[in-house]
């Protein structure tokens, strides 16, 4: 844990993926850069994690907040549900590592933003499922689709960005019923659910869009400010 002054490690999940730099041409444990400095320019310290390993509330306590990243399905079996021809292939070593270190920080009361698949995995570990397709929130492979959203007010999220944002989203599934705890607190035009809030945590918020992306910086100034507060 961070002493006073510190900056916080905010860790981040990763996947495995084959990658091409430099000479090389090789399976590797990767992050888009946004997530990165983002989480630099809020004045936290990135910490990379692979999806190997066993993440329990143990192998996290290092840490002084989470972000849980955006990619691809979460395998519809682990929400008990049979498979939409729509879903994308499933990763085992990826849903098993993010729906253990989502659970890792409820457990222990640790600031969490969930980003797009990083919210439906907050969704499905809290007992919810997910909407295997949506239109209108992922139109072309690799663009962001602007989307304008209403925030609930008294929200913790209405406190940090106000009663509406412009988000991007590049997201083709969405939350259907919603894991215990959580509640709906911004909603796109269609009515699909925008961002949720775990109630009675510090701090632990998911949201569909892509704040990296978008240089959104409040959502992540907010997570390392929370992680500050919860430092010895």
């Amino acid at each position: 844990m961070v002493s006073n002054g510190s900056r916080p490690l905010i860790g981040l999940s990763t996947y495995l993926e084959r990658t091409r730099f430099g000479v090389w041409d090789v399976p590797a444990a990767v992050l888009h850069r946004d997530y990165v400095d983002a989480v630099a320019r809020a004045g936290g310290n990135p910490v990379l994690l692979p999806p190997q390993g066993e993440w329990d509330a143990r192998a996290i306590g290092f840490l002084d907040g989470l972000v849980l990243t955006g990619g691809n399905d979460v395998d519809p079996a682990r929400y008990g549900a049979a498979r939409d021809p729509r879903t994308g292939p499933a990763n085992p070593e990826r849903d098993d590592a993010e729906l253990a270190l989502a659970r890792a920080a409820l457990d222990l009361d640790l600031p969490l933003l969930a980003v797009c698949r990083g919210a439906q995995v907050l969704n499905v570990v809290l007992g919810g499922t997910l909407r295997q397709h949506v239109e209108g929130h992922q139109v072309t492979p690799a663009v962001y689709e602007k989307v304008d959203v209403a925030v609930r007010a008294g929200s913790a999220l209405a406190g940090i960005v106000g009663p509406s944002l412009s988000v991007l989203c590049h997201h083709h599934q969405a939350l259907d019923r919603l894991g215990d705890g959580l509640a709906v607190v911004a909603t796109a035009p269609d009515g699909v659910a925008e961002a949720v809030e775990a109630q009675g945590l510090r701090f632990a918020l998911g949201v569909q869009s892509h704040p990296e992306a978008a240089r959104e910086d409040r959502l992540f100034a907010a997570l390392v400010a929370a992680a500050r507060k919860g430092a010895r």
